[in-house]
């Protein structure tokens, strides 16, 4: 495997060293790099002049300044080397603004990746398990209908009709009856589309899923839910447990008495531990978040090695930690929500933002700050997820209706496995490793943020410091962004190759 992985390794460094000669000549002879100062007075011209010139080096040939360039990126590769990706047009240091703008497109970009590889590899999974049905169609059409918007298309659509609409309504939050309807049907009909057996039977789950949505809604809005969220203990404890109940049956399944009783300890503890620490969360910071995350982790697997004793022991501490992990998540979201009221105050009573990171000279305190990140999030996010969803979902669905025809799989189900252990141990397994191709190639686009996106949005990342570049003739953004997204992708690409065999001991990497 160290043969496979130098090799490949050499190889990329040389396709890379290749590509990026050819991109810097490109960009360099793309247009005129004194276009904007030629209209300058003739004695501020020349001055301009004469600085441009030495600060991109434009009297040097191109191929002995492409040659310049890479001397100083070679300094980024060797510790103390001094990592030089030269000056921007307007004399900035290009390594500074590569890393405001990673971090930004990171932000961006990165946790639209994730859900949309979560949900999506969920939704392909239920999709293959109920092929042809009414959810399988259902989620098809939705999936497609999304993928072939254009992604402004999409951010304008959100910004007029759910920003803008949501700010509107929070004046007077309560949910109009004609809502609760449309939301019950709707609802009601993904029910209905997943319950199998007799027409009786999924017209019964309509019912309950469409009257369970409707007196949801209602309540919330009498309450005035909207406008002062929060979950409270009783509904953190509620949805810590059916997070340990989900956990223990993904794990090992719920048959395994001890493995389930590690889980729900893990999650009472935590929404009881959650009381207590309020004072500490009203002083929060990240750093503090990051220990607590640590110490949570531990005591759950504390907790799972206790409860799933010598035998089930391995089992009962992975569902624990997850127990644990997820409760936390569940506890820091409450904790969002009870500050969301004040932080919609302070922004003048409109907290989902439209455009931009985060809101102009904003000041509050650690949870205010966060929220106020999240609400800049939400509709780039949710964006780029709609867009991203149907790639996972068929992909999965694809590997997954593959694998489930194999041979293995069907000897699992003679041998008299349950569902459970047939799809989450020799079938979803094996159905990962084209998605794992997949998905190493969309994390490494990540970092080089979304170009599209980022203009309809506001956003100041990669993808912005790309089209600037490109547009202004400035070649060391350009290939400042041409190299951190290469080198993403191929470290990427070796990790899903490693990653084969760990998914599929079969394959052998030499």
């Amino acid at each position: 495997m160290l043969v496979f992985a130098t090799r490949r390794l050499v190889v990329s460094f040389l396709t890379l060293l290749v590509a990026s000669f050819f991109v810097y000549v490109l960009v360099a002879n793309s247009g005129d790099p004194y276009n904007d100062i030629r209209e300058l007075p003739p004695g501020d011209r020349e001055a301009q002049f004469a600085q441009r010139t030495e600060r991109l080096q434009l009297d040097v040939p191109v191929p002995l300044r492409y040659l310049g360039w890479l001397r100083g990126v070679g300094g980024c590769l060797v510790p103390g080397g001094g990592c030089d990706l030269g000056l921007s047009k307007n004399g900035q240091e290009v390594s500074v603004l590569v890393g405001q703008a990673a971090v930004t497109s990171v932000r961006l970009v990165l946790g639209a990746t994730v859900l949309a590889m979560l949900i999506g590899i969920g939704v392909g999974i239920v999709s293959a398990l109920k092929q042809y049905s009414r959810l399988d169609y259902s989620v098809t059409f939705a999936a497609f209908v999304f993928f072939s918007l254009p992604v402004f298309v999409i951010g304008i659509v959100l910004k007029q009709y759910l920003a803008i609409a949501y700010n509107d309504w929070l004046a007077d939050p309560r949910v109009p009856v004609p809502v609760v309807a449309a939301a019950a049907v709707v609802v009601g009909a993904l029910v209905m589309s997943a319950v199998p057996g007799r027409r009786a039977w999924r017209w019964l789950g309509f019912a309950a899923g469409a009257a369970v949505t409707a007196a949801v809604l209602l309540q919330l809005s009498a309450l005035g839910w909207f406008a002062r969220p929060a979950l409270g203990v009783g509904l953190v404890g509620v949805l810590s447990v059916a997070a340990a109940v989900g956990v223990t049956f993904l794990v090992s399944g719920l048959h395994r008495r001890r493995v389930l009783v590690g889980a729900l300890v893990t999650a009472l503890i935590g929404t009881v531990a959650s009381v207590p620490l309020q004072p500490l969360f009203d002083v929060s910071t990240w750093g503090t978040m990051g220990v607590l995350l640590v110490v949570t982790v531990a005591l759950s697997a504390l907790v799972g090695a206790v409860a799933g004793g010598p035998l089930e022991r391995a089992e009962a501490v992975r569902a624990a930690v997850l127990t644990g992990v997820l409760t936390a998540a569940v506890v820091f979201t409450d904790r969002l929500l009870a500050s969301f009221a004040d932080y919609a105050r302070s922004v003048g009573g409109r907290p989902l933002s439209t455009i931009g990171a985060q809101t102009p000279n904003f000041s509050g305190d650690f949870w205010e700050t966060t929220v106020d990140q999240a609400m800049h999030l939400v509709l780039p996010t949710l964006s780029l997820v709609l867009i991203s969803l149907a790639t996972y979902s068929r992909y999965t669905r694809s590997s997954m209706l593959e694998v489930l025809n194999a041979e293995h799989v069907r000897t699992a189900r003679a041998k008299g496995l349950t569902e459970r252990t047939v799809v989450v141990r020799h079938a979803f397994r094996n159905g990962l490793i084209p998605i794992a191709t997949f998905t190493a190639i969309d994390f490494g686009a990540v970092i080089g943020g979304a170009v599209i996106s980022e203009r309809v949005f506001g956003w100041q990342g990669m993808g912005n410091l790309f089209i600037t570049g490109l547009g202004e003739v400035d070649p060391n953004p350009v290939m400042a962004f041409f190299v951190v997204t290469s080198v993403a992708i191929v470290v990427f690409n070796l990790v899903a190759d490693l990653a084969y065999a760990f998914l599929d001991p079969r394959i052998r990497l030499s």
